[in-house]
């Protein structure tokens, strides 16, 4: 599949062609907490996820500090706050980029974040960071894509609530800024989002459209709609990871603890396995049970010179004698040789 989109992160190579890439969102839900993001990077290296994301903002660098009407969120998770607030208490503190970064290398998990100000680039182009994403909410951010591009690190963009021309801008953007190595994820900024609203048959529409490695962010309670993706062409899933659903911090909610992230990396790479290629041929497993088939088998006794008649020929198995397509051909015919009754049928014990 020489001609197959492909992006390659800290020497993993991303494409349909190979096992899904699965990506744990840290998120806010490291609730406060250093030791509560160490502890999910581990937890996501032992679940099998082959990286862990962070968010790189402040409330500063992401909004203004202002409680007029039209920074006051209304209804869903986080009703009554202001954005100031909200990313105030959601956000990574930048001196724990370096502990973290440091210790995901540490157990061999690769690390990169989503940066939301050209601030936050710097900070992780400090770090190393080996990828970057772009989250829904600034893919309409063509200055910001086109800084991240000018890293020449593999991006990978998300597209909830773009429409298809605001997807061909961003992504002619980052071509523009210098990006190489480019990724789009389906995503539906709902929190939690409806399985029903994810139709994810837009998947191999966007593989054609655009060209490029496509994949899932998933925002759905489960990994059913994950692994489906999967079927239709996703080679990146990324879902928000939790230690603990019930945890009370802005994400916790609708994110995976450690038992579904590990179910979601097994089950995807099996899911991914088990499409394979077109092939009709006898597989592996199924060898020792052709024996099982149907064949036709003699059923009375027959004398040499004797003629086959319809009583004396039933098809059952096991399937060592001839086809049952054989019947209307051997009807009819004189037998070679005396034959016993549950002898399998063979053209050697029939005259030409």
């Amino acid at each position: 599949m020489s001609n197959t989109p492909s992006i390659s992160i800290a020497g993993r190579r991303i494409a349909v062609d190979t096992p899904p890439y699965i990506i744990a969102e840290l998120s806010a839900n490291h609730n406060g907490k250093l030791e509560t993001a160490l502890k999910i990077i581990e937890e996501a290296k032992k679940a099998g996820a082959d990286a862990i994301k962070l968010q790189t903002y402040t409330a500063d660098t992401i909004t203004l500090d202002c409680d007029s009407e039209e920074f006051q969120i209304h209804g869903g998770l986080w009703d009554g706050k202001t954005l100031y607030q909200l990313y105030q208490e959601a956000h990574m503190p930048w001196a724990w980029h370096a502990p973290l970064f440091e210790y995901a290398r540490k157990l061999g998990i690769t690390i990169f974040s989503s940066p939301f100000d050209n601030t936050a680039v710097d900070l992780l182009e400090d770090l190393n960071a080996p990828a970057y994403k772009i989250a829904s909410f600034e893919v309409v951010d063509l200055p910001l894509i086109k800084y991240v591009a000018s890293t020449g690190k593999p991006m990978i963009i998300s597209t909830g609530m773009a429409d298809a021309e605001e997807i061909q801008e961003a992504i002619e953007a980052a071509r523009e800024g210098g990006c190489k190595e480019l990724a789009i994820l389906h995503c539906v900024s709902g929190y939690p989002a409806p399985a029903e609203d994810y139709n994810l048959r837009t998947i191999p529409d966007m593989m054609q459209r655009f060209g490029l490695v496509t994949g899932l962010s998933d925002h759905t309670l489960d990994n059913t709609t994950a692994i489906a993706s999967v079927v239709l062409g996703a080679s990146i899933i990324e879902k928000h990871f939790t230690l603990d659903r019930s945890g009370g911090g802005p994400d916790d909610s609708f994110s995976l603890e450690p038992a579904e992230l590990a179910a979601l990396c097994r089950d995807s790479k099996t899911a991914w396995a088990a499409l394979g290629q077109v092939d009709y041929g006898r597989k592996s497993s199924e060898q020792g049970n052709a024996q099982f088939r149907r064949s036709l088998y003699f059923v009375r006794d027959l004398k040499e010179g004797e003629i086959i008649t319809a009583d004396a020929v039933r098809s059952v198995r096991p399937g060592f004698g001839l086809p049952p397509k054989s019947l209307e051909m051997i009807i009819g015919r004189q037998v070679e040789k005396d034959i016993e009754a549950n002898t399998a049928t063979s053209l050697s014990f029939i005259k030409p």
